[in-house]
């Protein structure tokens, strides 16, 4: 009779925790609508370009915070993995690691946090640069954000950007618009953005009417210009 080692244990049991981790991810599949490319960004994910009907699939294991999912926009090859983009810019590179630069509309999500329920939003916090629809397609859950109306045209002066709409805080950096004190309520600003897109982030505080919720387990679907 042959009797593993505790090295052989320990390699099956980190094979075993990666599978059981697999087997429980969470599924994204992002496609893109928009009737002009965008370079679809993700993290974890990385990045993705994307005509009107491509579709995009990438995974999050159990446990995932402080994840986003958003579109690039205007974008420049500028070497093998080299990327600039006039809209959620990500360091200038083509497969992201760290967050975009605003404006842009995220889709954010933790996975298996309280209570073991996902927690789902889109945010235009940091601003708007294309439409977006983040919905659960599985395990019965039905409700998600969405904003589909294009904020870009009546974007107020004060918070026009070069391909889309700059939320105040990114703008005016103050306690008011940014919430940096813990307290604050709605501006006329945040309302425009609130107006547009109910279910949706207006600022940082907008908690009530924007934060979802799903089972863990769940799987989703984010739709650029839905």
């Amino acid at each position: 009779m042959s009797y593993l080692n505790s090295v052989q244990i320990l390699d099956l049991l980190l094979v075993t925790s990666l599978l059981f981790m697999t087997t429980h991810a969470a599924t994204f599949t992002i496609k893109s609508n928009c009737n002009f490319p965008i370079w679809a960004a993700a993290v974890p994910g990385g990045g993705r370009k994307m005509n009107r009907g491509d579709t995009w699939t990438i995974t999050a294991n159990p446990g995932q915070t402080g994840a986003r999912i958003w579109a690039r926009t205007g974008c420049t090859s500028t070497g093998p993995n080299g990327l600039r983009c006039i809209t959620g810019d990500c360091g200038g590179v083509f497969q992201c690691t760290g967050y975009g630069k605003p404006p842009n509309t995220l889709a954010e999500y933790a996975l298996k946090q309280f209570n073991n329920l996902d927690f789902f939003d889109i945010s235009l916090v940091d601003g708007f640069n294309v439409p977006m629809t983040f919905l659960p397609v599985s395990n019965g859950c039905t409700r998600g954000p969405t904003c589909r109306a294009n904020l870009i045209g009546q974007c107020p002066s004060q918070l026009h950007a070069p391909g889309g709409c700059n939320n105040p805080c990114t703008v005016f950096k103050t306690d008011q618009y940014c919430c940096n004190s813990g307290s604050c309520g709605p501006t006329n600003f945040s309302k425009y953005f609130k107006n547009a897109c109910p279910s949706a982030y207006s600022y940082p505080k907008d908690d009530p009417t924007s934060t979802f919720t799903c089972p863990s387990g769940t799987n989703y679907a984010v739709t650029f210009c839905p």
